[in-house]
């Protein structure tokens, strides 16, 4: 399954998400969900304990001004490859 965060974790119920999650699906931040991946925060640690594959999308993160902030723990991804992952995935979950 793939799961796109696109507003500020924050903001929304994201222990929820944390616990619909499983092995093999894949997260990905987007929009303001890519605050979700600033090194040492809160939020990070938890998302790193998740079982999921922890994306961001590059584009929204230097829209954002957040390159340097962004935890190199999380991969980065472009919008070619956020289509392959939808490819990949037959379901997705926005959040």
């Amino acid at each position: 399954m793939l799961y796109t965060l696109l507003q500020s974790p924050w903001q929304c119920d994201i222990d929820s998400l944390l616990l619909l999650m499983q092995e093999g699906d894949d997260l990905l931040l987007m929009q303001d969900g890519v605050t979700a991946a600033l090194e040492g925060s809160q939020m990070f640690f938890k998302l790193q304990a998740s079982p999921a594959a922890l994306w961001v999308l590059e584009e929204d993160v230097v829209a954002r001004g957040l390159v340097e902030q962004i935890s190199t723990k999380v991969a980065r991804l472009d919008y070619t490859g956020f289509v392959a992952m939808t490819v990949k995935h037959q379901q997705q979950v926005a959040w």
